[in-house]
């Protein structure tokens, strides 16, 4: 059981600390909403990725796995990006982003939501998740039946939680000392990034598909 969990939680870090467009998002929120923001948008990726596994034991990895999946799921989360990073982008242009902390209580149900829609919005980590993602629930599966898979889901989202929560406390708890000039350029780069992340999804879709 402890080699399962350990195993989980390694290659739940080896993906978590990749750069990608969640890493962006939550240190985009992570500005405006303090330490807490990583912990509220790991919640909303544990959650996806409960739902994989579900449809990986329901026999839904070959679809997910598609060619015609991963085109479709490219070019509207690469759109979805896109978007998100045009609109950071435009509200530090016209200097409508605070560096006040802002406290909606109605933005963690946002930050959670996001945390589900960025991660299906990545094709690559969807195919992660039906290819290499299968064989390591079925080798816990194996090993240990239901609990098993319970154990390496657990090690596996513990390293989200630890990565984004630890990335989120130091951006966090270091925005008081940025300038509002300085926050505003940092929103347009990181804006700037998704953009970059969604347009990246989108060509990788369109070439699959030719």
């Amino acid at each position: 059981m402890l080699a399962i969990f350990l195993s989980a939680l390694a290659v739940g870090f080896s993906g978590a600390m990749m750069p990608g467009s969640l890493l962006t998002y939550t240190i985009r929120k992570s500005m405006s909403h303090g330490p807490r923001a990583g912990f509220i948008i790991a919640t909303g990726h544990a959650v996806l990725e409960l739902v994989l596994i579900l449809l990986i034991f329901l026999g839904f990895d070959t679809v997910l796995k598609s060619n015609a999946a991963q085109i479709v799921i490219g070019i509207a989360g690469g759109l979805m990006l896109a978007y998100m990073g045009l609109d950071m982008i435009i509200n530090s242009i016209r200097d409508k982003v605070s560096i006040e902390l802002d406290n909606d209580s109605a933005d963690k149900g946002g930050m959670l939501v996001s945390g589900f829609i960025i991660s299906a919005a990545n094709p690559y980590f969807i195919l992660w998740w039906a290819v290499v993602g299968l064989g390591f629930v079925m080798q816990s599966y194996n090993t240990l039946g239901f609990t098993g898979v319970i154990v390496y889901y657990i090690g596996h989202i513990m390293a989200d939680f630890i990565w984004y929560g630890f990335v989120s406390v130091i951006v966090g708890t270091t925005r008081k000392f940025l300038n509002h000039k300085i926050y505003r350029i940092l929103i347009a780069v990181l804006g700037a990034l998704l953009v970059f992340f969604g347009s990246r999804f989108v060509y990788d879709a369109i070439i699959a598909g030719i």
